[in-house]
């Protein structure tokens, strides 16, 4: 008689819709991210101290098989995150910023 381990996938959807990996608050979106940059699992699992190695490689693995049912999902974080851009632009750039921390540079 042999028995079935079946895992399940560390990912939860919070109330925004977002993935969240392992009962963290670190996105899937970071997750992937950092995979297409090629980081490896370890990496990843430095950079985000919260998550363990085998949720990263769990995620990473259950994303390379379901990548095209998540394209959606990614395009629409993509278009939110672009509107969030857009909306705070000025906040987070305010005008003359460059321009004061490089002089702030040449004249310490």
């Amino acid at each position: 008689m042999s028995a079935e381990l079946l895992e399940a996938i560390p990912l939860s959807k919070d109330d925004t819709g977002v993935f969240r990996v392992g009962g963290t608050r670190v996105t899937l979106d970071l997750v992937v991210r950092a995979f297409h940059r090629g980081a490896t699992a370890e990496e990843i699992a430095q950079d985000f101290p919260s998550l363990s190695l085998s949720d990263v490689y769990q995620v990473i693995g259950y994303y390379l098989k379901h990548h095209s049912e998540l394209a959606a999902y990614f395009d629409q974080r993509a278009q939110e995150e672009q509107q969030l851009l857009a909306a705070h632009k000025e906040d987070w750039s305010p005008p003359g910023l460059r321009q004061r921390l490089l002089a702030r540079r040449k004249n310490p």
